[in-house]
């Protein structure tokens, strides 16, 4: 992984084999990001999405294998219980067109990704919902 800071905005170039999530913990904490957007396009072949049913109130994850291109990432960085938080959620799609995505629990990039990082002033907190069942953000 490669980045550059323009002000309150971080290009980051994520390589072959590297894992997406861990790539943007690790560039968020070299920088002391706390609160943040993100957005990225690339390429993977492999990864693992979720789907939360808030009736069960419970994830149900779906893993694919293949050559698929990054249709959309976006998310969140925050924190909880004063650590790295992010939120991302990931569209991606195959050779056939087909699209599938959720809530990304994990990606490996396959040639690239290309990430931009909005940093944001502050800081916003997570905490457990127990009536939701998640981790949301509290103001």
């Amino acid at each position: 992984m490669e980045y550059k800071r323009f002000d309150d905005h971080l290009i980051v170039r994520m390589d072959k084999g590297e894992e997406i999530l861990e790539q943007l913990k690790t560039v968020c904490l070299k920088e002391h990001i706390s609160l943040a957007s993100v957005s990225a396009l690339g390429a993977l072949n492999a990864f693992t999405v979720g789907v939360f049913k808030t009736d069960e109130k419970k994830y149900y994850s779906n893993s694919f294998k293949g050559y698929f291109e990054i249709v959309s990432l976006t998310g969140t960085v925050t924190t909880k219980d004063g650590e790295f938080y992010a939120h991302l959620h990931l569209s991606a799609g195959n050779d056939k067109g087909e699209v599938f995505g959720g809530h990304l629990n994990e990606g490996h990039i396959s040639a690239t990704c290309e990430m931009v990082i909005t940093v944001i002033e502050g800081t916003v907190e997570r905490s457990f919902n127990d009536e939701i069942g998640l981790n949301l953000m509290k103001f």
